[in-house]
């Protein structure tokens, strides 16, 4: 994609659609690229998988949970690392589909150091495409997608698409599934509708690890 300044956030909504997502080389790079992975990473929203040590840290309930409240600082905390795909244009972009209620994000906060942790993504229909998370603090991004497939599973949604497989994610339970399979799996989750912003807060961090266990 030569000129980036030709995707809008309606190109990139028919794109997800179509199972492709952007990227850039790097931060400085003006160029973005479509990618549309051989091997697709998912999660599984009946198998995320909490540690014990990860509910005893939950169950602390150390820190404070929001949803949509600080999108940008979630972007950009993502982007705050040696190597990147979010170049200027990908972030104009979210930022455009997070004002039209498009992008969303989950937040861990520190009482004492702010924004901590957090994921973001995209959602359409019942499929919510995971974009990027960062961690500041211990198990701060664990924490915040423990939280997120919670509410992604009292929002109705039918895919969670992580786009590619790491150590990290597999470990929570993420797997890979074959282009054709994700395709399929992507087809009908559009086909039904989900709001992610419709959940209320769980109450602690022990009712995410209770609805957990009793759905894994």
């Amino acid at each position: 994609m030569k000129d980036s300044a030709d995707l809008t956030p309606d190109l990139l909504l028919r794109a997800y659609a179509a199972g492709l997502f952007p990227m850039a080389e790097h931060r400085d790079d003006p160029d973005l690229f479509w990618v549309d992975p051989r091997r697709r990473g998912i999660f599984p929203l009946d198998h995320f998988h909490i540690s014990r040590s990860l509910a005893r840290r939950m169950r602390r309930d150390e820190y404070e949970i929001r949803v949509n409240s600080d999108f940008e600082g979630v972007l950009d905390g993502c982007a705050d690392r040696e190597e990147t795909w979010i170049n200027d244009r990908i972030r104009g972009l979210y930022l455009d589909l997070f004002r039209r209620g498009l992008a969303h994000c989950l937040e861990v906060h520190d009482p004492k150091h702010g924004l901590i942790g957090g994921v973001y993504g995209v959602a359409l229909g019942a499929a919510f495409f995971g974009e990027s998370m960062f961690s500041r603090r211990t198990d701060a991004s664990k924490i915040a997608l423990a939280y997120l497939v919670d509410r992604l599973n009292l929002a109705g949604f039918r895919l969670f698409d992580t786009q590619f497989l790491t150590d990290h994610l597999a470990s929570l339970g993420a797997v890979e599934i074959s282009r054709a399979e994700y395709h399929e799996r992507l087809a009908e989750a559009l086909e039904y509708r989900a709001d992610f912003t419709a959940p209320a807060l769980p109450l602690s961090g022990q009712e995410v690890v209770q609805r957990n266990t009793q759905t894994s």
